[in-house]
């Protein structure tokens, strides 16, 4: 019988940490781990496979791409320790305005954050060379991102950081359910309705596009506090969450 709920979190995070399936991709966090970054010499890095982080009741699961190797290489958690206005800090930024998060910045495992309705993972575990995981290694990692989501009962939309976290998720429900014709094409704010209402595989997960929160991104101007802040907007509500209660909850709780 499938467990759900916490239980069930544990086994797929403990199976995550002791991943070695693709073996560039632990030779090169552990080699990361071994050098580090001036920066962070004084630092033990993590140097393993990343599980995902947040709420066990869920409405949302934010898929990201893969751990930073100075991020969450180092710190062990997703979207975690990449700088100061980092990737991680503007995606917490847009989830504490949206009532989603109890802070605004998310960088070492002891700050505090906590998530709402919301639990971040990631298309590959390990931190790629070049911040570019092959077709193969997103592939190996579907189980992982399978176990998470059948320990999340209560999801209802899915949140791809990219178009390679967009692929990666139609490549995942294609496995258990036939996708829409023609493929649902990327786009930040996209929104793709992959099966009908009544659906129980992850096929019943809206799915909703957002341009990654990178600081090549971000820096640039291509995306900006207030497209997050458009696009959570529509995530709450089509994961039917009362933002106002949400805020108050998450502020009562800070």
């Amino acid at each position: 019988m499938q467990v759900i709920g916490p239980k069930a979190l544990r086994l797929a995070r403990q199976a995550i940490v002791a991943c070695a399936d693709c073996p560039r991709l632990r030779t090169y966090c552990t080699a990361v781990a071994r050098t580090k970054r001036a920066a962070y010499r004084d630092d033990a890095y993590w140097g393993r496979p990343v599980p995902g982080y947040g709420d066990p009741a869920a409405r949302i699961f934010i898929l990201g791409l893969a751990p930073a190797a100075h991020g969450a290489n180092r710190t062990g958690r997703v979207f975690t320790g990449d700088g100061r206005g980092g990737s991680g800090d503007f995606l917490m930024g847009a989830l504490h305005r949206a009532g989603l998060a109890n802070i605004p910045t998310s960088q070492t495992v002891d700050d505090g954050l906590r998530l709402r309705n919301v639990f971040v993972g990631a298309a590959a575990r390990c931190a790629p060379p070049a911040n570019k995981p092959t077709p193969e290694e997103v592939a190996a990692c579907r189980r992982h991102l399978a176990a998470e989501i059948a320990a999340l009962p209560d999801l209802r939309v899915m949140v791809a950081l990219g178009k390679i976290a967009w692929d990666a998720w139609l490549a995942f429900v294609g496995e258990h359910a036939p996708l829409p014709r023609p493929r649902p094409v990327f786009g930040h704010g996209a929104v793709a309705h992959l099966a009908a209402p009544g659906a129980r595989g992850p096929e019943r997960l809206i799915l909703v596009g957002c341009f990654h929160p990178s600081r090549q991104n971000t820096h640039t101007g291509r995306v900006t506090a207030a497209m997050y802040e458009e696009c959570f907007g529509l995530v709450t509500y089509l994961a039917g969450i009362d933002a106002r209660r949400s805020k108050a909850d998450v502020k009562s709780h800070a």
